[in-house]
């Protein structure tokens, strides 16, 4: 019987339990393909729409409903680690309360250990599923088709 490696495994499951558009990894890796912060790749490029970065594309249009950069924004991008975990949403909203910028939230708090905001919990600089490790492949953004 052939085995399946275990971080392959894990990949698969994440992919599956989560649905709608793909739209990169949030990360600080300037260099990574799928990384946000890459301004030449499809979704860190301000000309793709495919971007959080494009201030006339639907996820980072600051008047759409979807966008990561509306404060009043309802439907903002689901942000989710490698396993599959739940991570807030990717939203300039500081009255939603999976927003990461709700600084009273459970994904938004600096004290939270499920927010990125923590640089002792989700956040820290040293994981490589944090948004703040600039070597690491950060969190997968996942919009509404």
């Amino acid at each position: 019987m052939k085995k399946i490696p275990v971080l392959f495994m894990l990949s698969v499951i994440a992919i599956s339990t989560v649905h709608g558009e793909y739209l990169g990894k949030l990360s600080k890796n300037p260099y990574g393909a799928d990384s946000t912060s890459n301004r030449y790749g499809t979704y860190g490029n301000p000309y793709s729409s495919k971007s959080i970065n494009n201030p006339y594309g639907k996820y980072g249009n600051p008047y759409s409903s979807t966008s990561a950069t509306n404060p009043y924004a309802t439907n903002a991008p689901k942000l989710y680690d490698s396993q599959g975990n739940y991570r807030g949403k990717l939203s300039a909203n500081p009255y939603d309360p999976d927003s990461i910028s709700n600084p009273y939230g459970r994904y938004g708090s600096k004290y939270s250990p499920d927010s990125i905001n923590n640089p002792y919990g989700a956040g820290n600089p040293f994981s490589s599923d944090s948004p703040n490790n600039p070597f690491g492949t950060g969190l997968t953004i996942i919009g509404d088709d």
